[in-house]
């Protein structure tokens, strides 16, 4: 089947929605979800969302400032500049479209303070900020008459020049995005999406660890599809690692014990309950993620234990509650009463810094392709995110985006001479084995050699191991009818494949990435930070 839309948003996060509700006033939309509206990285964000609102002690410059410390110093500041300058105006519009942030009792903003910001600046809905959001924009978009909403649909590649048999390298100018071919999981056929302008709005990748806060569905499609096409990716090096993710074998995703807990006085100790930050800086437990969780990562292994505590019970009980019901009931549930016990944590994939590389307007390297959210880089990041800057880089790129994007959809039409897909093959219960021991083969992959702390042995043997399943798993492809799982495994030995790469190609260790090999900073010789 084919379908015609002038927007392709694919990805149901933060991102692909306000991307939406921006341009359908102008134009038809279809949003694209390869599972319920609920399950994206939004939805599982506590934290909050970062903005420069109480001007009495807080500043643009200081947001800045701190952003620019924590990506290392090699954040592109006018990215930095663009979000932190538009945050205030990009959360007047979460707010017009349902989104409640808490308040005081005099009526401003319940600030919160989290690792890395010199001010309380992070504005919160109790302790689950990313399901308040994700659930009002949800009612927003299905109120909208012009925007088509996909469930359970699956973007298996995007479509370029490459499907009207052109050749197509890293090296062609001008290469242009089509639409997409999509996988309708309720009657297995491949549908064709023409479009005018496509917006990759997939989220993260973290899935290809074993350890991850994220909801198993962020298995970097976005990148994958794009780095396939031919599109520019970069800084996939950089992988967050959540110092605090609630350490409970057997879960997976892990639940994320949100950083706003070590803000409001959460202490870190080992597991005979000393402190122990004090050895690595003077922030304490309030340092950036990346120094926090190489602490808590050494200290596990020197100790050959497999977790640390996270205590709040020198806090009032009834506080605690009030600020973080859900995990107060998620500990709860598992014999744990954090007002007085210590909480077992342990770090876990959490959030990527690179991805489709693209411009101040969202726009990625292949025509008529924007990128938004955590599948793209925008450089805010740099070499480490600070927190709760995500949320607010995915509305005030996606209002970037939206604004770019109509400003050139008359230019543009639809490419009717694309192919339908070739969707000859089957697939057995044999098959589907193979598919599933290969993702576990990734997840062990990732987290044994290309996880917090790296090495040159390390990255190499990764880039032998995912090489031999790439092409195991691409002969299984040409052969095989697509499904879901098997598009999923593809994409996440891609993406395995381009943190590796990118991790040996940095020769210094520098925000979230740390090599033994090369521990220092490569510009530290002639005492510069670029």
């Amino acid at each position: 089947m084919v379908r015609k839309f002038d927007f392709l948003v694919i990805g149901s996060g933060i991102a692909g929605m306000s991307f939406a509700l921006k341009v359908a006033e102008k134009g038809t939309v279809a949003l694209i979800c390869k599972a319920g509206m609920e399950e994206a990285n939004t939805y599982f964000a506590q934290g909050g969302i970062a903005s420069v609102t109480n001007l009495a002690v807080d500043n643009f410059d200081k947001h800045i400032e701190d952003t620019m410390i924590a990506g290392d110093w090699i954040s592109d500041r006018a990215a930095v500049e663009k979000v932190v300058r538009n945050a205030p105006e990009q959360i007047k519009e979460l707010i017009h479209w349902g989104v409640n942030f808490d308040k005081k009792e005099d009526g401003t903003f319940d600030l919160h303070k989290e690792g890395g910001h010199s001010e309380f600046r992070i504005l919160h809905h109790k302790d689950n900020t990313g399901a308040e959001i994700q659930t009002s924009l949800i009612e927003a978009v299905k109120r909208h008459p012009n925007i088509s909403i996909f469930t359970d649909h699956y973007a298996v590649e995007i479509i370029t020049q490459h499907h009207l048999g052109i050749i197509v390298t890293r090296y062609t100018p001008g290469i242009k995005c089509y639409g997409a071919y999509v996988l309708n999981e309720n009657t297995g056929e491949v549908d064709t999406f023409l479009s005018k302008i496509t917006v990759m709005a997939t989220g993260g990748c973290e899935a290809v660890y074993r350890h991850t806060t994220n909801p198993l569905v962020a298995t970097g499609d976005g990148i994958a599809m794009v780095y396939r096409a031919k599109g520019a990716v970069k800084d996939m090096e950089f992988i967050q690692f959540h110092p605090t993710a609630l350490y409970h074998p057997g879960d997976r995703p892990s639940f994320l014990i949100t950083e706003a807990m070590r803000g409001y006085g959460g202490v870190l100790r080992t597991m005979d309950g000393k402190e122990f930050m004090q050895k690595y800086d003077p922030r304490l437990s309030l340092a950036p993620r990346d120094i926090v969780a190489r602490a808590i990562d050494n200290e596990m292994k020197l100790r050959g234990e497999d977790h640390v505590y996270l205590d709040v019970t020198h806090k009032d009980p009834e506080e605690t509650k009030r600020h973080f019901p859900n995990i107060y009931q998620k500990c709860l549930s598992i014999g744990i009463d954090i007002t007085k016990d210590y909480i077992p944590v342990a770090p876990a994939a959490h959030y990527l810094c690179g991805g489709i590389k693209v411009d101040l307007d969202g726009q990625s390297s292949i025509r008529r392709l924007y990128a938004i959210g955590e599948c793209s880089c925008t450089g805010l990041h740099g070499g480490n995110r600070l927190a709760s800057n995500s949320l607010i880089e995915a509305v005030v790129y996606a209002d970037a985006a939206a604004k770019h994007a109509l400003s050139v959809l008359e230019r543009y039409d639809f490419n009717e001479d694309i192919p339908e897909w070739n969707d000859e093959g089957t697939i057995s219960n044999e098959e589907r084995v193979l598919i599933t021991q290969s993702m576990k083969e990734v997840n062990q992959i990732m987290e044994s050699y290309v996880g917090i702390v790296r090495s040159n042995v390390r990255l190499t043997r990764a880039w032998n191991r995912l090489d031999i399943l790439y092409e195991e798993t691409e002969r299984l492809f040409k052969r095989c009818k697509a499904t879901r799982e098997l598009c999923e495994l593809r994409n996440m030995i891609n993406v395995g494949y381009l943190i590796t790469k990118q991790a040996m190609e940095r020769k210094e260790s520098r925000g979230l990435h740390y090599t033994i090999d090369y521990p220092h900073h490569a510009d530290e010789a002639d005492g510069k930070k670029k």
